[in-house]
């Protein structure tokens, strides 16, 4: 007789059903595993024994078959040792044959027969109950497989005692309750930052309609401490957005106790990263930080100290809002709309804008254009508001905090998507929708310019030669400034003020 057992294999943030086939017959005495699994697949030989004989139950001296069907469907992971063990148990009928019909089973085994943690329950649990199944996981874990339904049954046993006493009636498992992480005190606040208003300005109308931001300015403006507290003035995720975030941050094994969080994602890499620990890949094609940042900000500090190539492979992902990794034994496709907020120097001393200090490279104009040739044209044009950063005088520091912080700014910020979410329903598009996600062509139909504003753009346009999409991110940013106002209409003074931030820091001609 074959033992199933339903459990899943993960490809990006899909699980994939797989078949647990397990098969005890007479003849030589071992414990095989087959169906294109990796090293910690064929591992779990070792701990489900251990666990067994730990739970008080041996291996039979027989021949034990496990087949992971599909057999061409590569498997990686430590979450296939408990379906493996619970198909042995009903198969050396140690719980009931029929009691793991209807669920889907993952998770670890410790040597002593307790479950551990695994990386991907979420998914799994969505999956599970998509096909009418319960799910059986980790008791650390069931806090997170509870926000998949509330209809979905949820095993969570600390052990396999736990479960197999359950099985038989024994004793009763509750099902778990869906937990969120509580919210940190002490996030950062804008009113920390004294003086640069034209930053903070910059950075509501940034957070108001999802653009890309880059801050230029010498060391010790401001740039970093300014980006810290993007966060404290955007929205916190919606529902939809939750499950999309928690389900990459589950996959990558992120979800600390099962605790979903609704504050937006906030990752700043090292400008030393990789391309596969920026965009995602490795041998398994994990996510990256692109997908991790999903629905919330990417902090390139020092943008042009990045490697070339590393930076060039955002400017798919900042179009589309997806990166598609390819690899000769996997290809997936991670979400990966975020929002880009960089910072940079002026030139590689830092300070060669400014008047009381020299350059350490003369002439300064070769210095800035050099370090700025690092960037490519593309990339920039992707990025809609570029600002520069100038230094704060220490009369600006002697001062009172400003009277206006993050939570005067975290309500316009607020009003303004929520204009722009009622706005793009209404236009059958997803809630949460901002200005710059929002397709072109529902951008050109929420843009109602005045004639003034009109003729303004058109002559703005021929005199700056601006590309098509460095025309259609113009747009996007009118209509945040206009949102941010409580205008219907885009006005001359909206694409003015967009038009001041569509440019280049700096913009000097090529190094000589």
């Amino acid at each position: 007789m074959v033992v199933r057992v339903a459990t899943v294999a993960f490809e990006g943030i899909e699980a994939r059903p797989v078949d647990v086939q397990v098969h005890i017959a007479n003849g030589t005495v071992m414990f095989t595993v087959v169906g294109l699994g990796d090293k910690a697949v064929a591992e779990s030989r070792e701990r489900v024994r251990a666990a067994l004989i730990a739970s008080g139950l041996a291996l039979p001296a027989k021949r034990i078959t496990v087949n992971l069907a599909p057999a061409d469907l590569p498997k990686e992971g430590s979450h296939y040792d408990l379906p493996i063990a619970l198909g042995v148990m009903a198969a050396i009928g140690a719980i009931p044959p029929d009691a793991l019909a209807g669920y889907t089973v993952i998770g670890e085994l410790a040597l002593d027969g307790t479950l551990s943690p695994v990386a991907g329950v979420l998914p799994a649990a969505v999956a599970a109950n998509g096909r009418d199944h319960g799910l059986i996981c980790p008791q650390a874990c069931g806090p997170e497989a509870a926000w998949a339904s509330r209809d979905l049954d949820v095993l969570a046993p600390s052990s396999l005692i736990q479960l197999a006493n359950h099985f038989k009636g024994t004793q009763v498992l509750s099902r778990p309750e869906p937990a969120m992480r509580p919210a940190a005190l002490g996030l950062p606040d804008l009113r920390d930052v004294k003086g640069q208003d034209g930053a903070k300005r910059a950075l509501e109308i940034a957070a108001a309609g999802g653009h890309n931001i880059l801050m230029n300015g010498p060391p010790g403006a401001g740039k970093s401490m300014l980006a810290a507290r993007l966060p404290s003035i955007l929205p916190p995720l919606d529902p939809r957005e939750l499950l999309e975030v928690s389900m990459i941050h589950s996959v990558a094994g992120l979800l600390a106790d099962g605790q979903l969080s609704d504050r937006r994602p906030f990752r700043a890499p090292h400008h030393s990263a990789s391309m596969p620990a920026l965009v995602g890949g490795g041998i398994h094609a994990r996510p990256g930080e692109i997908s991790l940042a999903h629905h919330g900000v990417l902090f390139l500090d020092e943008l042009p100290e990045f490697s070339a190539p590393v930076l060039d492979s955002l400017r798919q992902p900042l179009e589309t809002g997806t990166v598609s990794i390819s690899r000769a034994n996997a290809r997936v496709t991670y979400p990966a709309r975020f929002q880009l907020v960089a910072a940079m120097n002026p030139c590689r001393c830092g300070y060669a804008q400014q008047p009381d200090q020299t350059c350490r490279r003369q002439p300064p104009e070769r210095c800035m254009a050099q370090y700025l040739s690092r960037l490519s044209g593309p990339l920039l044009d992707r990025i809609d508001l570029q600002i520069d950063v100038p230094p704060v005088s220490a009369a600006d520091l002697i001062l009172p905090p400003p009277t206006e912080g993050s939570a005067e700014a975290r309500a316009r910020v607020a009003a303004a998507r929520q204009r722009q979410s009622e706005r793009y329903l209404a236009a059958g598009l997803p809630p949460a929708t901002t200005n710059a996600s929002a397709p072109a062509t529902a951008v050109e139909a929420a843009v109602a310019m005045t004639g003034e504003a009109e003729a303004f753009l058109r002559k703005a346009s021929e005199r700056t030669q601006m590309t098509a999409r460095g025309f259609h991110r113009l747009l996007r940013l009118a209509r945040t400034l206009a949102d941010l106002d409580g205008s219907v209409p885009v006005a001359r003074a909206h694409l003015a003020e967009a038009l001041s931030y569509r440019r280049t820091p700096t913009r000097l001609p090529a190094p000589a």
